[in-house]
């Protein structure tokens, strides 16, 4: 049942109201299919999404705050006056949709659009101004973090605000080495290209925004497709096909890399990762760098993709730079993504104890993969992650491993039947996941087979990239007490979603939720480790808890399944010993220090823009992460470095040539550490229960 304050002939007498007080010749309009396409919207979302969210006088005061922030998340386009103006629409554009109309987000989009250019054009006068002189001397700062901050009421203080910006973006270039000329020439080529982009605009693309603002107070995953990027959705968001395998999102003005695909041409490049920020696009080996602060997602992803064997060059920031002003430009040679690069693959890692030798095999699996089309075609040698997995198993057998480790770092997830059945090779039979509906209807998948694969001790390793499938798994080997889960807490996605086509467009909405055996979700919450290692991401930042509206943690009932001796004995014993063993590791030390300076940083709420003062930050930055890096290299023996680039050279690189980050490899053997100290553990508690067996204890 839809409640809303206002009886209905008075609803529709104030959107009539309404809309005669909207702009006659308004630059952007709803057209005709989009008042179908609005109704085809709400309702699939009404009807199929998980939530069962019924649009109501909440959800549309929820939609006008949404779009706002969608539109303006920094809050530095539109005034307080522009959102008063339109306060007036928050009740009543609810009944606006369920009427198929849109014009009220028509309207503030055209007001966006407006203060957009005002903006741009601010910033170019003052750019294109040769008389203007810029104070780079001053002492002032600029806010970092405007999300929760007011709406600016005065164009005075707008001006004031930008002038910061403006002032802080050639410090920026200045200290990457541009004169001020060509500092000032390259943002007005920006500016100019934001201006170009802004008039490519049509109706379609502000309906589409209009349209996902909805979608997004279902949750965050929910989103409407238009039928231009309908047809280009799988090529734009993957870049898969002839480009550098790498999924991407749009944040502020900003391009930001959200996973890289498993076997792709930047996965193999190994210098590009999950978090880093693109701010520029060059062309082959030596081509200019286009500026692409500000440009729409898809023009990104056009620029990066590209033929075979080609060369894009791309200038990033770092995710894991604690100075975020720091720029690195990376090459990464564009190819299509090879299903068998995707693989699970093996390795044997040796640890001697007391003079006992022990040997952990491993297992990486990038993703849940399988190719469909070859099991359809009734091939028998299909590739899939459960039958790579098995396979591997059994050549680690032939090489006597002590115990196995499976690592789901970075492991975004893939095929469910695959996390469902690879389950099934460390355990007899039994339920893995619990899948609920919109209906609420609650459906197991398990394992069936007898047959295990490993039965010896096992560990699994996750961070806060591995999601969806890998939180299946993950979960249901602490559910069942199989085997240890380290690492740090999981991406926390545990949603399912589907397509719906419409008569315009396509939605993507969520319909169904994912919950572990013990009848926890994985949602938000994702999977602890029992044993925690230090991480660099946010969870403020990054994973499922930091998207906005993300649907909440909640259970359903447990499933009645078998479990392995607790390990609950043995947790304490092997978390003092992982304690003790890492407060000596030069690289756990490292990471730790990463950890807290990166924290300090993020406390930080001003920039100055007295270019001498960033850059003594800078400069302090780049000393201290030289410092704390030598103080690793020489706890373990290896030469000092003079500058940071060093390390490019000095990493050594895998069979496929790819760098080897020193801390994801001491995570990994620290794992196999663990493992030793599983095995000992566990046969002391043998032997003393055998020994109370024996003298009758």
């Amino acid at each position: 049942m839809i409640r809303f304050k206002f009886t209905t002939l008075l609803s529709v007498i104030l959107i009539a109201l309404l809309m005669l007080s909207m702009p006659i010749h308004a630059r952007f309009t709803a057209e005709r299919q989009h008042e179908e396409a609005l109704l085809d919207v709400i309702a699939s979302l009404q009807h199929n999404h998980y939530s069962g969210k019924q649009l109501n006088e909440q959800m549309s005061s929820d939609i006008f705050d949404r779009y706002l922030k969608d539109l303006d998340p920094s809050r530095i386009y539109l005034f307080s006056s522009d959102v008063r103006e339109f306060e007036h629409a928050r009740e009543v554009i609810g009944l606006e949709i369920l009427m198929g109309n849109s014009q009220t987000g028509f309207a503030i989009y055209n007001r966006f659009h407006q203060r957009q250019l005002e903006r741009l054009n601010f910033m170019l006068n003052l750019l294109n101004d040769d008389k203007h002189v810029f104070d780079f001397n001053s002492e002032l700062t600029i806010e970092t973090d405007r999300s929760e901050a007011d709406w600016i009421r005065t164009s005075e203080e707008m001006d004031e605000h930008w002038y910061k910006r403006l002032k802080n973006a050639l410090i920026s270039l200045k200290l990457a080495d541009q004169t001020l000329a060509e500092a000032r020439e390259t943002l007005i080529q920006r500016y100019e290209s934001q201006i170009n982009r802004l008039e490519q605009t049509n109706n379609e693309d502000v309906f589409e925004r209009y349209a996902n603002a909805i979608a997004h107070v279902f949750d965050p995953h929910s989103q409407y497709l238009s039928p231009r990027n309908q047809e280009n959705f799988q090529i734009n968001m993957s870049l898969s096909l002839e480009g550098i395998g790498a999924v991407l999102q749009g944040e502020d003005e900003h391009t930001k890399v959200v996973r890289l695909v498993p076997g792709g041409p930047a996965d193999l490049a190994g210098q590009l990762r999950p978090s880093d920020i693109i701010v520029g696009v060059g062309q082959d080996e030596e081509g200019p760098i286009q500026d692409v602060i500000g440009w729409r997602l898809d023009e990104v992803v056009n620029l990066i993709r590209g033929p075979r064997e080609s060369t894009v060059r791309l200038q990033i920031i770092p995710a894991d730079s604690i100075d975020r002003s720091a720029r690195r430009v990376i090459t990464i040679t564009r190819d299509r993504v090879r299903l068998e690069e995707q693989a699970a693959q093996r390795r044997i890692i040796d640890v001697e104890r007391q003079g006992q030798p022990y040997r952990i095999g491993v297992i990486e699996i990038p993703a849940f993969y399988i190719d469909f089309a070859a099991m359809q075609a009734g091939d028998p040698e299909y590739k899939s992650t459960t039958r790579d997995v098995e396979r591997l198993i059994e050549e680690l057998k032939t090489e006597n491993i002590d115990a196995l480790v499976v690592d789901l770092r970075n492991n975004g997830g893939g095929s469910l039947r695959e996390a469902n059945e690879l389950t099934g090779l460390f355990i007899s039979r039994g339920p893995t996941v619990q899948i609920r509906d919109a209906t609420g209807r609650v459906d197991i998948l398990g394992d069936f087979d007898p047959k295990v694969a490993w039965s010896g001790p096992m560990a699994v390793i996750v961070n806060r990239l591995s999601a969806s499938a890998s939180e299946i798994f993950a979960g249901a080997i602490q559910d069942y007490n199989r085997g240890l889960v380290v690492g740090s807490r999981t991406f926390g996605k545990g949603t399912v979603q589907t397509l719906l086509p419409l008569e315009h467009g396509q939605m993507k909405l969520t319909h169904a939720k994912f919950y572990r055996i013990s009848g926890e979700s994985t949602q938000n919450k994702g999977v602890e480790p029992h044993i925690i290692f230090p991480t660099l991401f946010d969870e403020k930042v990054v994973g499922e808890s930091a998207l906005e509206g993300a649907l909440p943690w909640d259970t359903v009932h447990p499933v009645r399944h078998g479990r392995f001796p607790s390990l609950t004995p043995v947790l304490d014993d092997l978390i003092l010993r992982h304690e003790n063993r890492v407060a000596e590791n030069p690289d756990f030390v490292f990471m730790q220090q990463q950890v807290e300076r990166s924290r300090e940083q993020r406390q930080l709420t001003e920039v100055p823009l007295n270019i001498s003062e960033v850059r003594d930050q800078r400069d302090e930055v780049e000393r201290w992460q030289i410092s704390t890096e030598n103080e690793r290299r020489m706890a373990k023996g290896e030469p000092p470095i003079a500058k940071l680039s060093d390390l490019d050279d000095l990493l050594p690189k895998d069979s496929q040539g790819r760098s080897i980050n020193p801390e994801a490899e001491s995570i990994l053997f620290e794992t196999a550490e663990i493992m030793v100290d599983f095995i000992d553990v566990h046969l002391s508690n043998t032997a003393q229960t055998s020994n109370r067996v024996v003298n009758g204890n």
